[in-house]
């Protein structure tokens, strides 16, 4: 999700994938869009006078379940709270079948096939789901006003910060039954805050960058251990977003550089080395694995990048802009398509 981040001349408060990244969410001043990736197109949009500004805007799959939570200028629903809305239902009265209302601001919100997972600051709240919506776990967090969380949408892994600067938390939701009380394993994974966490689609792999933005680490979930270490670059950046491929074979980063990295997670070889280290000299980056390869989209110009193929990467930006690459194991990248997503399904509005 792209969130806290500066809001977009066309209003877009929100930006994230489904589960498969087949489909993207636009949660905006004037209300929700639902898209279509292959081939782009807008499959729905609630406005105004249906759900007012939307600050989040989560799918299940590709099912007609989306979790709501209201923001911006015009809200309709309260940012305390998670709407489930059905767009199965005819009657528009009876779409919202489900509200989660908390005492303070929701700042993020997930969904599993059988979990309804809502971020507040500090907290960290799982709901058996849809059926029965009954709280199962809490779990206290360090403050996490962008609401950094993950969960493998095919596994029963959750993660996110824990109480030690630079720490994820890691959370079996198999295992764990409610009754019991629950001690989540924590990874140390940076010395500065995290500001990016991303789990594969089985939850076997976890990737995480600080707020630093120079250094993508990743980590077997098994073993705790870090399996490899990406510069993103030397200067400092803020990331938006990361992604594992389908298959857990690469790995691509969006940044405010204006710049989508694309890396080699299970052959590292085909990563590209620190030149130094044939030069001779030393220094920090001499075992550094740089980008296989990248491409650019507007610098500072927020954008949420996911994987469509093993070898073609999607970046949907704040600004309204969509963007496709593919790239080859030799470093090669070229766009395939580029579009204006906000400006698509205009009669529909």
């Amino acid at each position: 999700m792209v969130g806290n981040t500066t809001m977009s001349s066309r209003g877009v408060l929100g930006l994230r994938f489904n589960q498969d990244h087949g489909c993207f969410t636009c949660a905006t001043e004037m209300g929700l869009r639902v898209y279509n990736v292959e081939p782009l197109a807008q499959k729905l949009f609630l406005g105004l006078d249906c759900v007012g500004s939307v600050a989040v805007g989560e799918m299940l799959f590709r099912t007609n379940l989306i979790a709501m939570v209201g923001g911006g200028n015009l809200p309709k629903f309260d940012e305390k709270a998670v709407l489930i809305w059905d767009d199965s239902q005819k009657d528009p009265t009876r779409r919202v079948v489900m509200d989660v209302t908390f005492s303070q601001p929701v700042v993020s919100v997930k969904l599993k096939k059988d979990r309804l997972i809502i971020v507040l600051r500090n907290q960290v709240h799982v709901f058996s789901f849809p059926n029965n919506c009954q709280k199962l776990f809490s779990f206290d967090t360090r403050d996490n006003p962008k609401g950094l969380i993950d969960c493998s949408p095919f596994g029963p892994i959750l993660v996110f910060p824990g109480y030690k600067c630079g720490s994820v938390q890691i959370v079996d939701l198999e295992t764990s039954q409610p009754s019991q009380s629950i001690s989540p394993v924590t990874i140390n994974a940076h010395k500065n805050e995290v500001a990016c966490m991303a789990l594969n689609q089985s939850g076997t792999l976890l990737a995480t960058a600080s707020k630093k933005g120079t250094l993508i680490r990743v980590f077997d979930v098994s073993s705790k251990k870090q399996v490899v270490e990406f510069r993103r670059g030397a200067d400092p950046a803020t990331l938006y977003c990361i992604s594992f491929s389908p298959d857990s074979a690469f790995l691509c980063a969006s940044s405010d550089k204006g710049t989508v990295h694309i890396f080699a997670v299970k052959d590292t070889q085909l990563n590209r080395r620190s030149t130094f280290k044939k030069m001779g000299f030393l220094g920090p980056y001499v075992e550094s694995q740089w980008g296989l390869a990248s491409f650019t989209v507007a610098a500072e110009c927020a954008c949420i990048c996911a994987f469509s193929s093993s070898h073609s990467v999607i970046a949907i930006c704040v600004d309204g802009t969509f963007h496709k690459y593919v790239f080859t194991t030799d470093g090669n990248c070229n766009r395939e398509s580029y579009d204006v997503f906000l400006d698509m399904g205009d009669d529909m509005d």
